[in-house]
């Protein structure tokens, strides 16, 4: 305690210089936020739908990283993690670099297996499902919904729940005659126009995975899956997940807005009356599972 103490008489000692001010911040306050920062928690916004609709896009959540220290993720959890894909420099300090700092961006799945677990996919009456260790799973956090397509250029689907407008729909704002003008367009050059849920990931275009697995997991590998089966790249695409790179599980869903602006500053400059009405306030403060 004494030596606590005696930090904090120095940290705030009088007739201090704004340069030994400034260092003082550099050298003691931006180690300590990194180190938070990359084994403490972390804060993440979600890019895409690959996760809908227990995760939307635009959703601002809270990843416990601390936990993982001492545990290893468990089926079922959410969890954060390098994108698997990225390919890491061979020279060990920028390596190391990639890892904490800056390199591969961060993704959200669910851990559907872990080691030592065998993982099938199957497809039966047409639907596909998910056998763990030999038993059927049901998964009742697989989204429900179809799927619309919302930008042509950038071939994104976003969750529709046929029971509303275009204009009311509970998850994102839609413009009806957009999307029935791309839903054409896909017709014209053969693409799906509406992603059915239940439908085997095969039967969309393009297929970028399969719905059909069989896999045994080994020591410290995982298999992970976006709750949005139609809508997401995952382990049935680029296969088995090492633990090194999951580095977090979402805990707490803290704000939810219709928008995939990178910077929340901008949006609310370029729209500041229509940002505050793309505000999802049923789904802010909310424990994730």
């Amino acid at each position: 305690m004494q030596k606590i103490r005696d930090f904090i008489t120095w940290w705030n000692r009088p007739n201090k210089s704004i340069v030994a001010d400034y260092l003082q911040t550099i050298v003691v306050i931006v180690p300590l936020a990194f180190i938070i920062r990359t084994w403490g928690y972390g804060l993440y916004r979600v890019p895409s739908g690959s996760m809908e609709t227990t995760m939307l896009v635009g959703e601002m959540f809270f990843a416990d990283k601390f936990t993982y220290i001492f545990s290893k993720p468990k089926r079922g959890d959410i969890i954060t993690f390098n994108e698997p894909v990225f390919t890491y420099s061979e020279n060990r300090m920028k390596n190391i670099w990639e890892h904490y700092v800056w390199g591969p961006e961060n993704w959200t799945k669910r851990l559907i297996g872990i080691p030592g677990d065998h993982v099938q996919g199957k497809i039966e009456e047409g639907k596909p499902v998910v056998y763990l260790n030999g038993v059927k799973l049901e998964e009742p956090y697989v989204n429900k919904y179809p799927l619309v397509p919302v930008n042509l250029k950038k071939f994104e689907f976003r969750s529709y729940d046929p029971a509303y407008s275009y204009q009311d729909q509970p998850f994102y704002h839609m413009n009806g005659m957009l999307v029935k003008q791309i839903q054409r367009q896909y017709e014209q050059v053969g693409y799906t126009a509406i992603r059915m849920p239940g439908t085997p990931v095969d039967a969309v275009n393009p297929p970028f995975q399969t719905d059909v697995f069989d896999v045994q997991l080994g020591e410290n590998q995982y298999w992970a899956m976006g709750d949005n089966r139609l809508g997401s790249w995952d382990s049935r695409g680029w296969g088995i997940l090492d633990g090194s790179y999951i580095h977090g599980k979402i805990v707490f869903r803290i704000f939810s807005i219709d928008t995939s602006a990178d910077w929340l500053i901008l949006d609310i400059l370029r729209h500041p009356i229509s940002f505050w009405t793309r505000f999802r306030w049923s789904r802010c403060l909310q424990i994730v599972s």
